[in-house]
């Protein structure tokens, strides 16, 4: 049957996702549930399982795409999910396990968490992730915890993340700047912007849960200026990693006033 209308294709996935084996609960995460979204825009499911979920099932739905195994991400918070095509909408399918989200949001209150490697995340990924989406997504079956930010976390993460941040520039400094070497300055520029504006948002209690609107978030857009027009002349690269160093500074102080 065509769906046409987004709500009635938002509770078609939820029902669908909602009557596997395992499955506690189900939530829409991503622009979708903001509000951000455009009509072009993907659907980004959760599917929050405790102790037993078999990604064999969700295959069984017999949706066309791409189902991965758990753990088949790279372990970590993200364990595993699916790309699929339904209806001629791009869905995408994350699986959430409830004992390590239970984990993460009592790591998350001590102000614990460990960042890991992620595809298309410059400064990868916080553990607190799965946290973060609890706190923005729209539950369309089941119950789940709606967690604040927490007050600890509020105070060790920015430090944490601009600690990163300086070590990262202080490295491409001496490693590559003043080498010449352009394209690996430009990534640790990058890089650093991303995780100064992770410290940015820490410090604002804000959630982040990817990092395609995170400079903007933070206000930092204007570090494409500092990157601008760069070549690999190393007085030109070394000036460019001090400029940046200044101005992630000082938004990360501001940020913390």
């Amino acid at each position: 049957m065509a769906l046409s209308d987004d709500t009635e294709f938002r509770d078609h996935i939820a029902q669908a996702l909602a009557g596997l084996p395992g499955v506690q609960a189900v939530a829409l995460g991503g622009s979708r549930a903001a509000g951000t979204h455009t009509p072009h825009s993907d659907w980004d499911f959760a599917l929050y399982y405790r102790h037993r979920f078999d990604p064999a099932d969700l295959r069984a739905l017999g949706w066309p795409g791409e189902v991965f195994d758990i753990g088949s991400w790279g372990g970590g918070v993200f364990n595993g999910g699916a790309w699929l095509q339904v209806e001629g909408r791009h869905v995408d399918v994350h699986y959430r396990d409830l004992h390590d989200v239970d984990y993460r949001i009592a790591e998350a209150a001590k102000g614990r968490f460990d960042i890991e490697h992620l595809a298309f995340h410059r400064a990868g990924v916080p553990t607190y992730i799965v946290v973060a989406e609890l706190a923005g997504a729209e539950v369309l079956h089941g119950r789940l915890p709606r967690p604040d930010y927490p007050d600890e976390l509020a105070r060790q993460a920015p430090q944490r993340w601009w600690q990163a941040a300086q070590l990262e520039l202080a490295y491409a400094r001496t490693a590559h700047a003043q080498r010449g070497h352009l394209a690996p300055t430009l990534g640790a520029l990058a890089t650093a912007a991303a995780q100064a504006a992770h410290a940015v948002m820490a410090a604002r209690r804000r959630w982040v849960t990817n990092e395609k609107r995170l400079l903007e978030a933070a206000g930092l857009r204007h570090i494409d200026e500092v990157c601008a027009h760069l070549d690999s002349e190393p007085p030109t690269l070394m000036a460019a990693v001090d400029a940046a160093a200044e101005l992630l500074g000082k938004a990360v102080e501001r940020a913390r006033a």
